[in-house]
């Protein structure tokens, strides 16, 4: 039922679920908790949410940091996102690199995020519907980011719509990493 693939950050997978089409519209199984288990995912989740967005919105780069940090699994159920992901972890092959994915809710593709990476978004449709899967429940004091243009990640735009919170982190060079490689 799922199709996981190795991105280029180690441990970050593209998961391609089978999204079943017809006259009436599709259904796509988001979860299934073997087929987790034998992918190596996670199968126990203390939060689910979601977020809404209109077109131009950017979210990110966001991340939980120890002793409250988290895997994700997020998707697009509605919309299309540039989705980004950056690997923070100190001593990884890719650290401070980024990849790009496309989602969008006819494909139903999800990413899952390990420990150590952080996320974010950009909204290329008129709306978006963001669905998101943590390990960990949401921790203000642990709650962090770095800034969305200091990764190198190409967004298509230069004036997103961004959060007050967004744009006060650091850059991604000023930022002193938690996370180490395993």
């Amino acid at each position: 039922m799922f199709d996981a693939e190795e991105t280029s950050l180690p441990g970050c997978l593209r998961i391609c679920p089978i999204v079943r089409a017809d006259r009436r519209g599709t259904f796509v199984k988001t979860f299934h908790v073997e087929e987790f288990r034998q992918l190596g995912l996670p199968t126990s989740f203390a939060e689910e949410y979601f977020s809404v967005s209109q077109h131009g919105v950017l979210r990110g780069l966001h991340f939980q940091i120890p002793p409250m940090e988290h895997e994700k699994i997020v998707y697009c159920t509605q919309g299309e996102v540039l989705d980004a992901v950056v690997d923070l972890r100190r001593g990884s092959p890719t650290y401070g690199r980024h990849e790009l994915f496309h989602l969008c809710a006819r494909e139903g593709t999800m990413i899952y995020i390990p420990k150590g990476m952080a996320h974010g978004f950009y909204v290329l449709s008129e709306n978006a519907l963001m669905m998101y899967q943590v390990t960990s429940v949401y921790a203000p004091d642990c709650d962090a980011g770095v800034r969305w243009d200091s990764a190198g990640i190409p967004w298509n735009t230069a004036h997103p719509i961004l959060s007050e919170r967004d744009t006060s982190f650091p850059s991604l060079d000023e930022f002193v990493s938690p996370f180490v490689f395993e």
